[in-house]
Order: structure tokens, then sequence, then C-alpha cells
């Protein structure tokens, strides 16, 4: 398919065609030409041969897709390259390594085709995850647990060492951060507390859905995993008082209550394991100032700002 022509081009299908009829029709030279055009001689002796030989269909950008692709892959290969990503879940790499051919062929072939990407993809069934937001505040908040291992005084093994770090560890426990995060906005509420039990995920609730609605954030919806705690009827009964409605994940498919999973391994990765930490009390300190830089100005590529963005009782409180 034909380009279209540069938002800085000099010379626009219009301007050629008219310096094109200068040279070829009314017999300009081609310096002449050039000058009064602002352009070279040569670029005006392209455009009139072109006009001389395609007239005025030839003056807009050809397509620049080589007439022949001598070395592209042979159909028959690719179709192998398909069927692999669509019946193993492979990636670029793998597929690669089992064809013998270069993950960067791979990884064209698979565009080609418009295969999805594998984290968009259901890992059971191979098919797209249907990717979804509510459209206002509180209309679904997910809730899920993420399990961490404390740090030991002195440190764990990003500090001290592998093998220092995996005797301390051992004395160190672990920590449960009970995550709620808001659909639409993407605001977090977050505790780190000492179990997964009922008790202890019902008491959060109650404060994350106090949280929720200091902030003027109304919830409708609550999306939990199947785990023992969201299953207990302390849990149920807390939500009916609440006029919430319960949804669940299907079973084994995290990607249903896949914002907070995405929440998690945010966490994870800028908080959790982003430097080493001499203890846990030090750790839990980023940790409350990781949450607020997250909620008030960490840039959320999916919502092009910050959560707080989202929320109007927060707005502008980027202190």
């Amino acid at each position: 398919m034909p380009h279209t022509t540069h938002a800085n081009a000099r010379l626009t299908p219009a301007g050629r065609l008219a310096l094109a009829r200068c040279v070829v029709d009314q017999g300009w030279p081609l310096r002449r030409a050039a000058e009064r055009f602002q352009t070279s001689p040569t670029t005006v002796q392209r455009w009139a041969n072109r006009y001389r030989t395609l007239g005025e269909a030839g003056m807009v950008d050809a397509s620049s897709r080589p007439h022949r692709t001598p070395r592209r892959t042979p159909t028959r290969r690719e179709r192998r390259v398909i069927k692999l990503r669509h019946t193993h879940r492979w990636g670029p790499a793998r597929i690669g390594g089992h064809l013998g051919m270069h993950p960067s062929t791979v990884h064209r072939i698979l565009t080609r085709y418009k295969c999805a990407r594998l984290t968009h993809t259901d890992r059971a069934t191979g098919r797209a995850v249907r990717r979804y937001e509510r459209s206002r505040p509180g209309e679904l908040v997910h809730v899920d647990i993420k399990k961490l291992g404390n740090i030991p005084d002195g440190g764990g093994h990003k500090a001290l060492g592998r093998t220092q770090g995996r005797k301390n560890r051992s004395r160190a426990g672990y920590a449960y951060l009970h995550n709620a995060v808001d659909d639409h906005s993407r605001l977090a509420y977050t505790e780190i507390l000492t179990d997964e039990k009922k008790d202890t995920a019902t008491g959060f609730w109650e404060r994350a859905h106090a949280y929720f609605a200091s902030v003027g954030i109304t919830v409708e919806r609550v999306m939990t995993d199947n785990g023992s705690c969201y299953n207990s009827h302390t849990w149920r009964d807390l939500l009916a008082d609440q006029e919430i409605k319960h949804k669940r994940t299907r079973p084994y498919r995290p990607q249903t209550n896949g914002k907070v999973e995405r929440f998690n391994r945010t966490l994870v990765q800028e908080w959790a394991y982003a430097r080493p930490y001499r203890s846990e009390a030090e750790k839990r300190e980023a940790f409350t100032e990781w949450l607020h830089h997250y909620n008030h100005h960490r840039f959320h590529t999916a919502i092009g700002g910050p959560p707080a963005s989202r929320v109007t009782n927060l707005s502008g409180q980027y202190t």
C-alpha cells in the first residue's frame, strides 16, 4: 500500500505534479525547477521521470515493500511455527530452538499472523483473555492475599549472601499482604498481616471498605479467589451486611482477578525485591512510602496517570 506523505515533506503529491509539469510539459531546466521548488536537481529529475512513465499516478509515494522476498521463511515452516504456538503455548525462543530458527524470526511470524502474546492468553485454552475495565470507581474491587517471606534482622540473602541469608530466613517467618484494588481507578489499599485466616481477612475488608468510603468510593462488588477465608460464613455475612455482591474467580484461573494479580507483581518488583533490606521493619517502612507513591504519583500506563487521578476525593493530593 502507498505510504502517507511525511508531515514535514517539502513536496506534496500536488507539488510534485507541478514540478514535473514544469520540466516535462514546459521544458524548464532541472536547475531552474530545483530553485523554484527549493529542492535538488536530483529530486526534480526523479519526479520528472516518474511523471513521464506513470503520469499523475506516479506522484504519490510508492510502497517500500520489496517486489521479491527470496529469503522469507517458507509458508510450510510458518505453519509449523503457528501450530507449535497453538498446541504447546510456546514462546519465540522455545519454538526457535525446536525448529532451529532465530527467536526474532519466530517473533515476526507470530506478529504477522496476529498471534496474541502468551501473557494475554489463557494457558489452559489458548484463547485471548478478554480485557475489561469497569466504568466507575467502586463498581468492582479485586481482593487477594500475597504471601512474602519476612526479612530477618541483619538482612536476607540479598544483603548477606545466599548461604548466610538462608540460615536467617528460617527464623523470620512470613507476612501476608492483604490487597484491595479498585478496578476502574487501580486505587489500592493494603495491610501487612500475620496470616490469611477468615477473621483476619474480614477485619482487613472492614478497614478497606472504610478507606474506600472515606475517598468517596461506594463499593458494589468484590471479587476474590476461592480461598477458604473467602468461602467462610463470616466473609459472606460481612459483605451481605454491607450490601456488596461477592464474585469469585473461576477455579485455576487467576487471570480473572488480573488487576490485583498485576498489582501483586508490581509491589514485588518495585518494593519487596527492589533493594536489599537490613530488617523487616525497614522493609515495611519502605512499603508505606511506596504505596503512597503508587496511589498518588506512579504513572499507570493503562489509565494514563496515577490512580488518584481517577478518584475525585484524591485528585490533586500529590503531597
